[in-house]
């Protein structure tokens, strides 16, 4: 595992969102080698699959067993596909030999879909148009409150801090208030179908 394998392979996905995975795998003593071509063997595999936007194993620190792999794919449904492939099973029942899966895979969200998240769904991430559209909706009353109330009071303060006045009080309040109640209110409109099933 001397060099990290990384397949360049793009997609055009303008309304999907990446998923990105994490295994975590406790190598039995003195099998470290082989277990290290397994995972070229795994990465070879998924360069050629279609939706994997790259893969990085990372090698355990001193005196540690444990290897992590990081994959990318290029949405949902080709993740779905990739876990369901026989060849991965096969490789996993090889891998198993060697080593055990010390954490599940667990998906990690990217970008603002955070604020569009589920919780115990899982879900694709709604389109970035339409995620882009309650933002804004949700946006709009923070700033408005901000240049209303706040900012008329802030006149003689440096510009850094009338400009850093914004992000403090309209993030928190997005993320922890407007964001989850729209997220809630238009939950049939950004998933349909999907929350439906």
């Amino acid at each position: 595992m001397s060099r990290p394998r990384e397949d360049t392979t793009t997609l055009d996905r303008a309304e999907d969102q990446g998923v990105t995975l994490v295994y975590s795998w406790e190598v039995k003593p003195g099998r470290q080698e082989e277990f290290e071509e397994l995972t070229h063997e795994i990465a070879d595999l998924a360069e050629g699959f279609c939706g994997h936007e790259g893969v990085t194993w990372l090698r355990p620190q001193h005196g540690q067993r444990v290897y992590h792999g990081v994959l990318r794919f290029a949405d949902q449904d080709r993740l779905d596909a990739w876990l369901r492939l026989p060849a991965r099973q096969a490789w996993l029942e090889r891998v198993r030999d060697v080593a055990h899966q010390v954490t599940e895979a667990q998906q990690q969200p990217t970008g603002m879909e955070t604020w569009f998240s589920l919780p115990q769904r899982r879900v694709k991430a709604p389109p970035r148009w339409k995620m882009t559209l309650v933002t804004m909706l949700g946006a709009f009353p923070v700033a408005l409150a901000i240049n209303g109330l706040i900012t008329p009071h802030a006149t003689a303060l440096p510009l850094p801090l009338k400009a850093a006045l914004f992000p403090l009080v309209a993030a928190p309040v997005l993320t922890y208030v407007i964001m989850p109640g729209l997220s809630r209110l238009f939950r049939r409109w950004l998933y349909e179908e999907r929350v439906m099933r």
